[in-house]
């Protein structure tokens, strides 16, 4: 099944238009693909020079590049794409030469490590690029190469195998999928970090989080449960978070007392990532109904993200709980506008209202139950 990705709108829009393009995301959540289709359909796949960051004999060819040098290396092409540019030394200054020196080119560069890239561009590249985050494949995409009643249908198999495209693309064959991308992406790329001096610390964390998802977390009980304090704990959560594993909300507040404050939870981009984290493959029928709620909520939690990262990204995601219990899973902020989501995993069972003492404080808001009969809207 082909996967049209909605990055192409991104590119249409964007391409040519004076500004370096910097796309972040995943290890093979499709950036490189979508990129090459999209320069394919737009008739420039003869005008594209390609360099990979992966490769030792690119990485000396650019590695701070003069501009004399890299006219060379573009000669008559109209595109330069440069993949994984974030294991290339001095990457920003070189794009930023291009941007300045190699005039009507279009340089585009991609990477899997967001903190990376970003450093390595921030200051070369002030208000001289635009940039995208591509992460597995959305239920609106998914969609689109098939139908919403198909992906309606095959929801179990997004909260167990997630939707990363190489796993979406062989049914039967999902575990051995997202096992491949765990191994490169988990422990080849993240465990590559400077910053991660104790990789078993890291498992045992990963593990600490999978199991936690949609409650809310405590640094300093994983740090005890896994043995190291809460500021490493912290440190190695945003390592995560930077590298597309996770992400976190905070509890939203307008100083009311009874919020809680500095409470947190943290979801995975991916489920299937979250439970090849854990091995367990298991039917959701065969969790338990808490488990599989939690895992409906992170998926719908990640799908929502992906919407906003595509359509609203000034949009703030939160969740919002009080000291005595009352919660609400999931809030969103924009412009002034608050929205309300109570998920309900199991839509049969009598549906839970937004908590009153959330709509008494936010009269304001707009305020939704969601079940897994009646997301779609939310999601299209």
């Amino acid at each position: 099944m082909f996967i049209k990705r909605e990055i192409d709108a991104f590119f249409s829009e964007r391409m040519f238009g004076g500004k370096v393009l910097v796309v972040y995301g995943p290890r093979q959540s499709g950036k490189t693909t979508a990129i090459e289709h999209f320069l394919s359909g737009a008739g420039l796949a003869g005008d594209v020079v390609t360099f990979n960051g992966d490769e030792t004999s690119d990485r000396e060819l650019l590695a701070d590049a003069s501009a004399e040098r890299l006219k060379m290396l573009v000669g008559r092409k109209k595109v330069i794409f440069v993949d994984e540019a974030h294991k290339i030394p001095e990457i920003g200054w070189v794009l930023k030469r291009i941007y300045d020196k190699v005039k009507g080119v279009q340089a585009i560069a991609s990477g899997s490590s967001s903190e990376a890239l970003a450093e390595k561009t921030e200051e070369p590249l002030t208000g001289r690029k635009f940039e995208y985050t591509l992460l597995p494949p959305s239920f609106r995409e998914l969609s689109d190469a098939s139908s919403p009643a198909d992906e309606m249908r095959l929801l179990e198999q997004r909260l167990v195998f997630g939707s990363y495209p190489d796993v979406v693309a062989h049914p039967g064959d999902e575990v051995a999928r997202i096992r491949e991308i765990g191994k490169g992406y988990l422990y080849k790329d993240v465990l590559s970090h400077e910053a991660i001096k104790k990789p078993e610390l890291l498992d045992r964390l990963l593990r600490a989080l999978a199991f936690q998802i949609g409650q809310e977390v405590s640094y300093s009980e994983i740090g005890e449960t896994t043995g190291c304090d809460s500021k490493t704990v912290a440190k190695y959560v945003d390592i995560l978070e930077k590298a597309f594993i996770v992400f976190r909300l905070g509890s939203y507040s307008r100083n009311l007392r009874r919020e809680l404050k500095k409470s947190k939870k943290v979801y995975f981009y991916d489920c299937g990532i979250r439970n090849y984290v854990l091995g367990d493959w298991r039917p959701l029928a065969q969790r338990g109904p808490d488990e599989a709620g939690h895992i409906w909520e992170n998926w719908f939690v990640a799908e929502r993200r992906k919407r906003l990262l595509a359509d609203a990204p000034e949009t703030r995601m939160f969740f919002w709980r009080t000291a005595q219990g009352q919660e609400v899973d999931l809030l969103e902020e924009s412009a002034g506008d608050l929205k309300a989501y109570e998920l309900k995993w199991n839509p049969r069972k009598e549906r839970k209202a937004v908590a009153k003492t959330f709509r008494d404080a936010y009269p304001e808001a707009e305020c939704t139950a969601v079940s897994t009969k009646d997301f779609p809207p939310f999601l299209l």
